[in-house]
């Protein structure tokens, strides 16, 4: 069965969030521009009601619409230090301030596939040059589209404190709500495995060209533990993992072998995702939810059979 939570956060920054109360007050009164990590949580924790900000894409949507007025900002941007990545243990530690247009680039293609096309899927060049990855996650929207790739990669935030405290938690638990920010506190990093593996990232829009996702998919195949991981997103307040048709389709996979399965297998795993990710809501199924249920199917069975043919 697919594992349900708690509705995800809904921070109101494309950046960093959610913070307790951050909207009071008719304009942001002040900037604060920090150079190092260190500073922006000193800022944030000297400054409770200041809104964390770097891309901004969905916070100044929120400003100019008249919904939010930040008493503060604490911008981002000047902050080097999570505008790359580094190898560690065999996992890649992602800054926070990596753009959707940094991620899309091949260099980091070849590092993590799936990330990479999710972070080009993005939106327009103006979203995806602004946009970063902490912003993706902390913003929490079920559109997100690094959301299921980091849930089936199943990466961990680096999460950086006042008085250089840090802590790591895994993003599923802030994206199901599990566990929030504190005051103060920044997604510093995100670190993801390097499986050295096929992974697909796919989604479906309302519309042509790039645009908000209707349904998503990231999935990995990770050969060192015979599994696969799938993770659907934009269909619930965050991605849902479809556990039991993660197992069963693994179970069938020649993982000695050429790794290839049946059409019929294929066919079968996206209807058991599927079922999972979209369930009925009584009788009749309303024609929107059997779309939707489709949808899914179709997306998690070609990601599937493009990682298993890579």
């Amino acid at each position: 069965m697919t594992t349900h939570a708690p509705h995800a956060p809904q921070a109101r920054d494309s950046s960093q969030g959610p913070r307790s109360d951050p909207w009071a007050g008719n304009a942001a009164q002040s900037v604060t521009l920090p150079a190092s990590l260190e500073e922006a949580v000193e800022a944030l924790a000297a400054m409770p009601a200041a809104v964390p900000v770097a891309g901004g894409t969905d916070l100044m949507a929120a400003v100019n619409a008249g919904l939010l007025r930040p008493a503060a900002l604490v911008g981002l941007g000047r902050i080097n230090e999570i505008r790359g990545w580094q190898y560690q243990d065999g996992h890649a530690l992602l800054g926070a301030g990596l753009t959707h247009a940094r991620m899309g680039r091949p260099d980091f293609a070849a590092l993590i596939p799936a990330l990479a096309a999710a972070a080009r899927a993005a939106g327009p060049p103006q979203i995806r040059n602004a946009g970063t990855l902490g912003g993706n996650i902390a913003t929490a929207a079920p559109t997100g589209d690094a959301l299921p790739v980091l849930a089936a990669l199943e990466a961990v935030l680096v999460i950086v404190g006042p008085g250089g405290s840090r802590r790591e938690i895994p993003v599923s638990h802030l994206l199901a709500g599990r566990e929030m920010l504190r005051p103060g506190e920044l997604i510093g990093f995100v670190r993801v495995p390097l499986l050295h593996a096929p992974q697909v990232f796919l989604k479906a829009t309302g519309r042509t060209g790039p645009g908000r996702a209707v349904a998503s998919v990231g999935l990995v195949l990770d050969p060192a533990r015979r599994g696969v991981r799938c993770a659907i997103g934009a269909v619930a307040p965050m991605p849902l993992r479809p556990l039991e048709a993660e197992q069963w389709v693994a179970s069938l996979i020649d993982w000695d072998g050429d790794r290839s399965l049946a059409p019929e297998a294929l066919e079968a795993f996206g209807e058991y995702v599927a079922a999972a990710c979209v369930p009925d809501q009584g009788e009749p199924v309303a024609p929107g939810v059997l779309h939707l249920r489709r949808t899914v199917a179709v997306l998690a069975r070609r990601a599937l059979g493009r990682a298993l043919s890579s």
